[in-house]
């Protein structure tokens, strides 16, 4: 039996796909210091609700993005 060898991707695909990736890392690092800056906040009772709803959001909006970048390059057919 033959065995096919790996696809070879194109060097455009392939930094895209670091950049993606990079994105991506990105994002989680962004998301990961503003959830600490958002539970610091909480135990400080001089942060105004405004500011603690603003952080809260952009958290939010950060993880609608993680999971958005994660889908585009999640395989469309199980393996």
């Amino acid at each position: 039996m033959s065995q096919t060898p790996p696809p070879v991707w194109p060097a455009a695909h392939m930094l895209e796909l670091q950049a993606h990736q990079q994105r991506l890392l990105e994002c989680q690092i962004q998301h990961a210091e503003l959830d600490a800056l958002i539970d610091q906040a909480a135990t400080d009772h001089g942060v105004d609700e405004l500011s603690l709803r603003r952080m809260k959001k952009k958290r939010l909006a950060l993880r609608d993005q993680i999971a958005w970048l994660q889908l585009q390059w999640a395989p469309k057919e199980p393996a």
